[in-house]
């Protein structure tokens, strides 16, 4: 006889821990406050366009981790996805990441490998050694005249303070390559589901041990009704946020629509500090192998989070860093409770990662069953 377990969020974190634990005989329950599964991110399609719309932003699959990319393919057919990003800044649009091509136009040269190599090293800030601040990162990477228009305008908009405030380690995903590589990312493995990504979680819940119940939320005083929950929601919303809200950014997206096509690429960042858009993304490009004659496109902006919006982005500044710690000391205490995902763990966190974390914590799950030992409250450190 299995345990009766609850999974709160049919996200990624809940779908993959939920289909593990049905699979291994557990009766399993997944509530979300929403009237949909995949969380962010859900899609579905524009009734007027039939575009793909990815409803709460543009999510891309993109991983080296052979065992994920063959979990996900169980469930959805992969189709070939690059991403490749635009930035119009200071009246042009350039390619992202920086690559050969960005800098040979925004310098105005023809510059080969080594020698913008060595151009660039000349343009680096050499004062400074050991970075502190995403601005002293950026600068030491590439010096200030690419820093301002690349960088320095669109995270003041996306984090909503200077860059000087912010830790040099969120600079260091951000790679500058000395090649024609405009692909955005460079793992091994990259797509997107061909029905979307809502039909892929659909998939992962269609097992007879599962029961999902959408507009459902949990009261955390009902824990005790069963064997153990995994709380993907908000770490602090669990504790109904008594200790102080943990930070995070949002997003509003502002919806518009065309004919034909608007912008000629997926997503299209904002450079200039005095745009106020981080971003216009145009989603029939996120599925080149369909055609759709209508468009449907949003602009961007980010700011800072309220109790009535969606997390998106968590801070992780001293402030909040202090918070989490206190709130992940208490989570510690509980029994029968293990919280993960990127809000139940306060992290920023890319899908394939996502659902690493979520098999390991079904895995763990199943030994300290099969051991007789509790169940942790974290399977990753937060901290």
């Amino acid at each position: 006889m299995g345990d009766k377990l609850l999974m709160v969020g049919a996200g990624l974190s809940g779908a993959v821990i939920g289909r593990r634990l049905a699979e291994a005989g557990h009766e399993v329950t997944i509530l979300d406050a929403r009237s949909h599964v995949a969380g962010n991110c859900h899609t579905e399609r524009d009734a007027e366009t039939g575009v793909m719309v990815h409803v709460y932003g543009p999510h891309i699959f993109h991983t080296d981790d052979e065992g994920v990319w063959d979990y996900v393919n169980r469930f959805a057919d992969f189709l070939p996805y690059k991403n490749r990003v635009k930035s119009t800044t200071q009246g042009q649009v350039f390619s992202l990441p920086i690559n050969l091509h960005t800098i040979n136009q925004f310098y105005g040269k023809t510059m080969r490998p080594d020698e913008a190599r060595a151009f660039i090293e000349s343009q680096a800030d050499k004062s400074i050694t050991d970075p502190q601040s995403f601005e002293e990162q950026a600068l030491a990477f590439v010096g200030r005249d690419l820093y301002e228009a690349f960088f320095k305008g669109y995270t003041e908009k996306q984090w909503g303070c200077s860059p000087t405030e912010l830790p040099a380690s969120i600079l260091k995903r951000l790679p500058v390559r000395f090649n024609y590589d405009d692909n955005y990312f460079f793992h091994r493995f990259q797509g997107m589901p061909e029905d979307g990504y809502t039909a892929m979680v659909e998939r992962i819940l269609d097992h007879p041990g599962i029961t999902v119940r959408l507009e459902t939320r949990f009261d955390p005083a009902q824990a005790d009704q069963w064997d153990h929950v995994f709380w993907s929601g908000p770490l602090d919303g669990f504790y109904g946020f008594d200790l102080g809200r943990l930070g995070y950014r949002t997003l509003d997206f502002e919806q518009f629509r065309a004919q034909g096509d608007w912008q000629g690429c997926a997503v299209m960042n904002y450079g200039d500090a005095d745009v106020p858009q981080t971003r216009i993304t145009e989603h029939k490009h996120f599925s080149p192998w369909e055609e759709h004659e209508g468009s449907v496109l949003y602009r961007e902006t980010s700011r800072e989070c309220g109790p009535d919006d969606i997390p998106y982005y968590p801070i992780r500044l001293v402030e909040e860093k202090a918070l989490l710690s206190d709130y992940v000391e208490r989570a510690r205490a509980e029994q029968n409770v293990t919280f993960v995902g990127r809000l139940g763990t306060y992290r920023y966190l890319d899908m394939d990662v996502t659902i690493r974390e979520a098999m390991t914590a079904a895995e763990t799950f199943l030994s300290a069953r099969a051991e007789a030992r509790a169940m942790p409250a974290f399977t990753v450190d937060p901290s």
